[in-house]
């Protein structure tokens, strides 16, 4: 397979334009970590953009920066640390799912859209995503946005490409809004719930005025990693200050195995206001009993895993990321039990995203996941099976035919040649 790597935007049109004259379809490759993402490539050549590098832009008085699309995301979050400053939505790293290898790219995290815990409280990457620079399949140049939120006007191309995995242009250039790091993050845990009560504990906090940042349920059975008591002795700031220089190795975290339910409350900010906070929740919620508080490595490693879906990491099953009402979410994973006794899964965004792993065959249990949560208005996404069962089996929720033929035309009129990531997302598309 040809693999064109420009090093300016200038180089990346003229090779889609050259693809657009013979219709080669392409492959969009980042850092190739999320590969596995979509259907099966069937592209003939690949367009990466490991060539395009760099912060562009940094204004941290602005809360904004901008990079070319290569850019590692780990140089954007080492120099925004620097300033005291991160990326509001928490991307999700896909590799240990996916078992890819590599770096994530920030441009892959706008074409993806991808985003972790905080997004229910801080909203989606396209949420902060504020302007881009973008390949059409005409090899035309388009820049869309700018550095801040008022730029954009008319046409909304900056949130429709967010999302997009590449199907729409080939991304050189994006600009993100920031935030700043909060000085302290403690993680509220209650055990032994059952997840229909757990869930209504996760609503009652959300709706509550105490802000939790991120809302979590792991049913029993969910294992995750805590950090070793010999290691996790220092205060707040000795443990930060260890992994930052790295000297948490992964070696010290050790495994809860299928211990009972918990369920997860974070809270960020200033440490007086969390201190209020935890004590208020705790008291709004003591009918389900006293909460633990976790905070420094242990309540890292525990978000990290929720952030990546680590609990399935490394398994042969089929991973689901699957959209509901969080009310909702404890009716659909009891259906599909039913259906799929083996399946297992943990409750992310208040119980509104469930993660679920089944076995990898078949239809990775496609058609039973499907009727189960199609009574209760929701989506399902399938994000890890074998190759053949993702080229044989819709990837992303079927759409209605209305909308099908929307998306098919929003398609042709960024790429009329379908060269960008032919069926990436739907077959024919």
């Amino acid at each position: 397979m040809i693999i064109h790597t420009p090093t300016t935007e200038a180089q990346a049109c003229a090779v889609v334009k050259s693809v657009f004259a013979s219709g080669i379809p392409l492959a969009i490759r980042g850092g190739g970590t999320r590969s596995g993402l979509g259907r099966p490539s069937q592209a003939a050549s690949t367009l990466s953009s490991a060539g395009l590098t760099g912060i562009t832009l940094y204004e941290p008085a602005e809360m904004v920066i901008g990079a070319r699309a290569g850019t590692p995301l780990s140089l954007v979050q080492e120099t925004l640390a620097e300033r005291g400053q991160m990326l509001p939505f928490e991307p999700m790293d896909h590799r240990a799912l996916l078992g890819t290898e590599g770096a994530p790219t920030i441009g892959a995290v706008a074409a993806g859209n991808i985003s972790g815990p905080r997004r229910i409280n801080a909203g989606a990457a396209r949420d902060s995503l504020i302007g881009i620079r973008l390949i059409n399949g005409r090899g035309e140049a388009i820049k869309s946005g700018g550095r801040v939120m008022k730029n954009v006007t008319g046409l909304d191309l900056v949130k429709l490409v967010a999302g997009s995995f590449g199907t729409l242009g080939f991304l050189t250039e994006v600009v993100f809004r920031v935030l700043p790091k909060p000085e302290r993050v403690v993680t509220l845990v209650w055990r032994g719930l059952p997840d229909e009560a757990a869930v209504g504990l996760l609503s009652t906090a959300l709706g509550s005025p105490f802000e939790p940042f991120a809302a979590a349920h792991l049913p029993a059975g969910i294992g995750a990693r805590a950090f070793s008591s010999e290691v996790d002795t220092g205060s707040r700031e000795e443990n930060a200050s260890k992994q930052r220089a790295g000297a948490v190795e992964r070696s010290n975290w050790i495994g809860n195995g299928s211990g009972e339910a918990r369920t997860l409350l974070r809270l960020e900010n200033f440490s007086a206001s969390i201190d209020y906070r935890a004590a208020e929740l705790a008291t709004l919620l003591t009918a389900h009993g006293t909460p633990e508080m976790l905070e420094g490595a242990a309540s890292e490693a525990l978000w990290q895993d929720v952030r990546d879906a680590g609990f399935f990491a490394g398994t042969q099953e089929a991973v689901w990321r699957l959209s509901l009402a969080p009310t909702n979410g404890p009716r659909a994973t009891a259906a599909i039990a039913n259906a799929l006794p083996q399946a297992r899964w943990f409750y992310d965004w208040g119980g509104g995203l469930v993660w679920l792993a089944v076995p990898d065959a078949d239809d990775a249990g496609a058609a039973a996941i499907r009727a189960a949560i199609k009574p209760l208005g929701g989506h399902a996404t399938l994000v890890r099976a074998p190759d053949a069962i993702r080229a044989s089996v819709p990837v992303f929720d079927p759409m209605p035919e209305p909308l099908l033929r929307v998306t098919a035309g929003i398609k042709t009129s960024f790429d009329p040649a379908g060269i960008f990531e032919p069926g990436r997302m739907y077959a024919g598309i």
